[in-house]
């Protein structure tokens, strides 16, 4: 697979990670416990694949592609990025901690990080689909060329 291939791979892998996270929110809502392990584990998998394809790629041949959006939608487009870096990093160790603690049958101690978890991942999930929207699939993205 081409290096250039991997932003939309990471996409589609934050899309999956996030439809998972959803999926099993609901699930645990309805007190589907067995569905919303397999949903949340499955998430978790997903995740580290995006992990590893996002690091390919990082520190692979392909120059980092920039921003080109001007006027309001640079400050928008750079906030979302800043709030997403820092989570991103944040919600590693809240996925651990949470997943761990499902695992471990520490329910209480599970679903009072999990509230918070849950958010975060999924924002990080989402926000990373916008950034690869902006940079590869929006007008802001063609500006340059």
């Amino acid at each position: 697979m081409p290096y250039e291939s991997l932003p939309l791979v990471n996409a589609i892998l934050n899309s999956i990670a996030a439809s998972l996270i959803v999926t099993g929110y609901v699930f645990i809502r309805n007190e589907k416990t067995t569905a919303h392990k397999a949903c949340m584990l499955s998430a978790v998998a997903v995740s580290v694949l995006f992990l590893a394809s996002y690091l390919t790629y990082h520190f692979g041949p392909v120059p980092e592609k920039k921003f080109q959006g001007q006027g309001w939608i640079r400050p928008l487009y750079f906030t979302m990025l800043i709030s997403h870096i820092i989570l991103a990093i944040a919600v590693v160790p809240l996925v651990w901690i949470t997943v761990v603690r499902g695992l471990r049958n520490q329910l209480e101690r599970h679903k009072r990080i999990a509230r918070y978890t849950l958010w975060i991942w999924l924002y990080v999930s989402v926000t990373g689909i916008l950034v690869y929207l902006a940079l590869y699939q929006s007008p802001w993205s063609r500006a340059a060329s």
